[in-house]
């Protein structure tokens, strides 16, 4: 049986929505669901200079990737040496008063306040009090959930 191509111009409109339907079924939604997250319930990872709780981590339904945690710092401590990476961070400062240093330039954020790191920017954050100081993250972009 041939087809011709007046045929086919009839037959392709009603084959189109059946082959994105098709699709749609092959493709399962990976993406992070709603959900809560109590602060109480969250396991404690303690490092040699933080305790870290993992809030989340995963792609949203649009795509990017985000990962969330909350880490505590000893007075004076640092999670880690100043560095960069291809995703973007936030600094959700909950209390204690910390040190966020962007490209050289160091900024003084207390409770409440709010730093954002652009991608690729070298960054670094330390605890610049006498008290314990604790602060969630926000990372999203590319690689934000590796």
């Amino acid at each position: 049986m041939t087809i011709t191509r007046r045929e086919m111009c009839i037959l392709l409109p009603g084959l189109l929505p059946a082959a994105a339907a098709l699709n749609s079924f092959a493709e399962a939604d990976t993406s992070l669901p709603s959900a809560n997250y109590p602060y109480d319930k969250l396991p404690v990872h303690t490092l040699d200079h933080a305790e870290m709780r993992q809030v989340l981590k995963g792609k949203l339904a649009t795509g990017e990737a985000l990962e969330v945690h909350e880490t505590t710092l000893p007075p004076g401590g640092a999670p880690h040496a100043p560095h960069h990476h291809v995703h973007s961070e936030m600094w959700l400062i909950r209390e204690g008063t910390v040190d966020l240093t962007v490209n050289g330039t160091s900024y003084r954020l207390g409770p409440g306040s709010v730093g954002f790191v652009h991608s690729n920017d070298e960054h670094g954050i330390r605890n610049a009090g006498s008290t314990p100081a604790s602060y969630f993250v926000v990372a999203m972009g590319p690689g934000a959930d590796a």
